[in-house]
């Protein structure tokens, strides 16, 4: 309690200053960086991010500012651009946080291209764009994990959204059969599961997804997007009876909170998220 009166305080101290700047003249980064050049970008790091900003709430503009004068001084500091950045996804402010992400992703591909390819995916849902994005991250680095999955899942995930139901789950399942090989299938994510199972129950192919769903509940018995979506399925197989019954396990567990449970769920809906 203290500390948030505390950062209220701050804000209504600067609340009449004007922006520390409004555009920030950037310049493209020349490699390789010297030792003396990593040194300097520690300090602005650390004055304008750790000991400014972090003072702050989140959303905001003292936060904003405070990154401004760090990057007033050094305009190649990626990790600053993707700080600007991260706040106005999470407010759901795409375009302008794009702006800024694109400025890391210039100074830093390797290492913001997923965070980017990611954020189009799942908060800016621009799954045409996503894929493009994942699709030379694949070229340049091979099939690397962003947010705990593959970028092949993030692509089938897209394709999915696009209706491009083949396309999906044909990529699924390659990367369903890369986790089998290399943890065994209970190695396997029971989000990947999920999402193929939902593949197939877009083409129709109602007992291949009950199949691929009772793996996913294997994994996670109380999933409950997975009981409601295999309920739909055995309906559509004239089962129902079964599908009554795990319908209403489907919804205690989803009021339960046993939903999708991923770190960013709580900015956005997840594809295909009941809403309990």
């Amino acid at each position: 309690m203290k500390k948030a009166i505390l950062m209220l305080t701050m804000v209504a101290a600067t609340a009449c200053n004007e922006p520390i700047t409004k555009e920030i003249a950037f310049v493209n980064p020349v490699l390789p960086i010297s030792e003396e050049k990593k040194s300097l970008r520690k300090e602005i790091i650390e004055e304008h991010l750790n000991n400014c900003a972090n003072n702050y709430p989140l959303y905001s503009q003292e936060r904003q500012w405070c990154l401004d004068a760090g990057l007033k001084k050094d305009s190649t500091i990626a990790y600053l651009w993707q700080q600007k950045a991260m706040p106005l996804f999470k407010q759901g402010k795409y375009e302008v946080g794009m702006e800024y992400i694109d400025k890391a992703v210039e100074i830093d591909p390797e290492r913001w291209q997923p965070y980017r390819a990611f954020i189009k995916c799942i908060f800016a849902k621009t799954y045409k764009a996503a894929i493009v994005d994942f699709q030379d991250l694949l070229e340049k680095y091979g099939n690397r994990y962003v947010m705990d999955h593959t970028y092949q899942f993030h692509i089938a995930l897209s394709h999915l959204q696009l209706n491009e139901f083949e396309k999906a789950e044909a990529i699924f399942a390659k990367d369903l059969d890369d986790q089998a090989q290399q943890w065994g299938e209970d190695g396997q994510h029971h989000l990947d599961l999920f999402y193929c199972g939902i593949s197939k129950y877009e083409q129709g192919k109602w007992e291949e997804a009950i199949e691929v769903f009772d793996k996913a509940l294997k994994i996670y018995p109380n999933f409950s997007e997975v009981q409601y979506y295999k309920a739909v399925c055995l309906i559509k197989l004239k089962r129902q009876d079964e599908a009554i019954e795990l319908i209403k396990i489907a919804e205690s567990n989803g009021l339960a909170g046993n939903t999708i449970n991923e770190d960013n769920v709580i900015y956005e809906r997840y594809p295909y998220q009941v809403r309990w």
